[in-house]
């Protein structure tokens, strides 16, 4: 496997950072998880606008330009030989000291892992996942903004170990207030009376690329779409739920704290979106 690593192509086993990096020491950074579908990298604009959006909010400076880290990301896919890959575009803070203040690294760090990922098995978008709310609340906008895609997981992760102990798949976040965000690595929908709702991005959730184009795909398709505030009890009484990220693409979820969901079954609105989706990805990327 070739690692990208500030400006070069190097094997994974000297794809090596400082552990003076604050990246490593503090979570202080930002990253994009992009996808390629048979040689067209999915979406790619609108991950690299968010990496700049996220890395502006917290005043990151990015040693390159959009078109730089494009060719990166291509130059990293051929040097792989991969066709159908999960991309991982990581900038950090840079070396630094042991010290928070962020003067002290002179330049960030860019790397690019490129690789093939199977989120969920296959039997799950036949049958749908089970998944439960965690006790974990999501970060309040005015502590960490979720819209700011760092490396500072540790949140997610909590949840995420809720989910693991309780044999569930995946864990819905709350905000502090006991609405529903998003999960630990994927949004959510669900579909009431063939319209589809989502949790507003005043909830406090991160903007999904996934989520859009989906949202993008209803619209196109003639489903409503609508953004709303909701409770664990809007999810009970919902006709489908699903799950979107780019690495899970669409998935659908059919049980919520031992809950089923609607018929119990992947319903009819995800199973077109799906379908939609996959077609998507055939057309809607940047090709190398």
């Amino acid at each position: 496997m070739k690692v990208f690593l500030n400006g070069q192509l190097v094997d994974r086993e000297d794809a090596r950072i400082t552990v003076f990096d604050h990246g490593l020491l503090y979570g202080d950074g930002v990253f994009e998880g992009i996808r390629s579908y048979n040689g067209l990298v999915f979406k790619l604009s609108e991950h690299l606008d968010r990496l700049y959006d996220s890395a502006k909010a917290i005043e990151l400076q990015i040693p390159m330009t959009k078109k730089e880290l494009e060719n990166a990301v291509i130059d990293t896919l051929n040097g792989n030989n991969l066709r159908d890959a999960y991309i991982r575009l990581v900038i950090t803070r840079g070396a630094g000291d042991l010290g928070l203040d962020p003067r002290k690294c002179k330049k960030a760090t860019v790397f690019i892992i490129t690789d093939r990922i199977v989120l969920y098995p296959r039997e799950y978008y036949e049958k749908g996942l089970e998944i439960i709310i965690a006790k974990t609340c999501r970060n309040i906008k005015c502590a960490l903004d979720p819209q700011i895609k760092s490396l500072n997981y540790l949140n997610n992760i909590l949840a995420k170990i809720e989910a693991i102990k309780a044999n569930a798949q995946e864990a819905i976040m709350l905000s502090n207030d006991g609405y529903v965000t998003e999960c630990t690595g994927d949004n959510i929908f669900i579909v009431k009376k063939n319209v589809l709702l989502t949790p507003p991005e005043s909830v406090g959730l991160l903007k999904g690329v996934t989520r859009h184009a989906v949202m993008n795909l209803a619209k196109a398709a003639g489903i409503s779409v609508k953004g709303v505030m909701m409770k664990p009890k809007d999810l009970y009484s919902a006709d489908e739920c699903f799950l979107t990220g780019t690495a899970a693409e669409i998935v659908p979820v059919t049980k919520i704290n031992d809950k089923t969901i609607g018929s119990g079954q992947p319903g009819k609105v995800t199973l077109k979106l799906l379908k939609a989706f996959q077609e998507s990805t055939k057309v809607a990327g940047v090709k190398y």
